[in-house]
């Protein structure tokens, strides 16, 4: 599977999933994890092949809303995927929200 298709399914089914039914990412996060309600507006995504394990890198930029009313603010994500078992999943991600 190349890096480019596995980058954007991954983005579209983590950030879809992240702001319609976040338990479905129940494997991603523990019971004391806080996450607040919010939606994305994905502007981005690059990728590159990480490594001889078929594992890859994903960069995302784009714009949250945390509520109604409240301003956009841009932000960037850095996801390594590996692969286990015909999918991947999560090995470390990064987040950044990017004022000015």
């Amino acid at each position: 599977m190349d890096p480019d298709s596995v980058s954007k399914a991954f983005v579209q089914h983590y950030y879809h999933t992240f702001d319609s039914n976040r338990a479905a990412l129940v494997g991603l996060y523990q019971d004391g994890s806080m996450l607040q309600q919010c939606q994305h507006k994905i502007d981005t995504v690059d990728c590159q092949p990480s490594g001889p394990q078929g594992g890859v890198l994903v960069f995302v930029s784009g714009t949250i809303t945390t509520g109604p009313g409240e301003h956009p603010l841009k932000f960037s994500q850095m996801f390594h995927l590996l692969p286990a078992g015909g999918s991947f999943y999560v090995q470390n991600d990064m987040f950044r929200l990017n004022y000015g």
